[in-house]
């Protein structure tokens, strides 16, 4: 056998192999892959609880919810950032009743009495996640400082500022029970959590109650924010890290220039340069049957979400809550479950008029919910919760009726709505 020969038989040997393998891996991964379709055509259950019954079967509660306002005592005040931007607050109830057990992602709702530019107490309605797993001592909210990039033009955040600057140990505040759509199933899926900045807080609930019950369950965090000076939490999210080996920490900085203090070069921390995006997520994550949960301003999420279901993502396993001006509720089709009968049976298009704006504008199925559509017509209404709870976006309906897509915990004024959570059945005249 010449030179040359041999090193033919050596050469296709190596090709042989390479095929080989190949092959080998591409069956892997078709297999997996039908095996996931598989398994999620054949799921047409959603991940997420659509009911209250539903709900507390996957979290059991056996405290009911109280009605109206409760007292709570500031017990505590925590900085959860090197900026003193970011501040954790532990409330005791002042009657010494048990707590209401909570979803972790929910969020309470405060009634707020603040005196803006010396014009006396005025009522100011604001929703903040619980940051922390239900327990039986206390409930943990965490609340950024808002400052506003053009003060001469744009008043700074009211109900942060007064609550930095001005709610101290041993203030009492007022607050509604728990409530939120937007919490952690008990399934025993792995979840990928994305938060944007101040979104971050239902993501440790979640995380803290994910440990407590499920420390086996699969967990991914991506949080984003602009740069370092903006996180939050850091020191609880760096003992997860150290603690839970089924739990990956990712940490993404926009701002290229960032300084990464130390702590951030552990070994079981993933530092990135780039968004938390779609792109980010497809390269890093396996191939496998997420559910995915999503906080953080509404821009993010108009990016986010879209990409997830034209990735193939379901729409049942894409939960999420944005904070801002804007929601994202056109942003994916709602599940059937969560869409009533009178809403189907509408006409196609539907007349929405806002008789003191002197605007009219045609309103389909497509464009969400009543607050949804006002704000995209350029309409400035007053909302918190986004959820039916606090009431803060309720709006005389001069005419016509409306269905809710989901049961609304504030009670309703005779003659008005709830914008947040309604839709129209019929054209309606609206007193903004």
């Amino acid at each position: 056998m010449t030179t040359f020969q041999l090193f033919l038989w050596i050469a296709a040997g190596a090709l042989l192999q390479v095929a080989l393998f190949l092959f080998i891996s591409f069956w892997r991964h078709w297999s997996n892959f039908l095996y996931l379709k598989q398994k999620l055509a054949i799921s047409t259950t959603p991940t997420v609880p659509q009911s209250a019954q539903e709900a507390s079967t996957a979290h059991p509660t056996h405290i009911a919810a109280w009605k109206g306002i409760r007292n709570f005592r500031v017990e505590r005040k925590v900085l959860e950032d090197s900026a003193g931007q970011v501040c954790s607050i532990y409330l005791i109830p002042e009657d010494g009743q048990p707590l209401q057990p909570f979803l972790p992602g929910q969020f309470l709702t405060f009634k707020l009495e603040i005196d803006t530019k010396g014009q006396g107490l005025k009522p100011v309605t604001r929703c903040y996640s619980l940051s922390d797993s239900p327990n039986e001592k206390y409930y943990r909210i965490t609340v950024k400082r808002l400052t506003s990039p053009d003060p001469s033009r744009v008043a700074p955040g009211v109900s942060s500022n007064y609550i930095h600057d001005h709610v101290k140990v041993a203030a009492v505040l007022k607050a509604l029970a728990p409530a939120g759509q937007f919490y952690m199933n008990a399934n025993s899926e792995p979840v990928v959590l994305i938060g944007g900045g101040i979104g971050i807080t239902p993501m440790i609930s979640m995380l803290k109650w994910i440990f407590e019950h499920q420390p086996d369950r699969e967990t991914w965090l991506f949080y984003g924010v602009r740069n370092t000076s903006e996180l939050a939490m850091t020191s609880q999210l760096l003992e997860f890290a150290r603690v839970h080996y089924t739990f990956q920490l990712h940490l993404c900085l926009s701002d290229p220039h960032a300084i990464e203090p130390d702590a951030l070069e552990l070994p079981f921390v993933h530092l990135h340069h780039v968004r938390a995006d779609i792109q980010l997520l497809r390269r890093l994550l396996p191939l496998k049957a997420y559910a995915f949960y999503i906080c953080g301003p509404s821009a993010m999420l108009q990016s986010l979400v879209p990409a997830l279901v034209d990735w193939g993502v379901p729409q049942e396993r894409i939960h999420f809550e944005a904070f801002g001006p804007a929601s994202i509720s056109r942003a994916i089709k709602a599940p059937s479950s969560r869409v009533s009968t009178s809403l189907i049976q509408a006409p196609a298009k539907l007349e929405i008029n806002f008789s003191k704006s002197n605007k009219s504008a045609q309103w389909t199925s497509e464009m969400g919910s009543l607050l949804d559509f006002a704000e995209e017509q350029g309409i400035s209404v007053p909302s918190s919760c986004r959820s039916g709870v606090c009431g803060t976006c309720q709006t005389k309906l001069s005419k016509g009726q409306v269905t809710y897509n989901t049961e609304a915990l504030f009670e309703i004024e005779a003659g008005c709505c709830l914008l947040c959570i309604s839709t129209p059945t019929t054209d309606i005249s609206l007193e903004i």
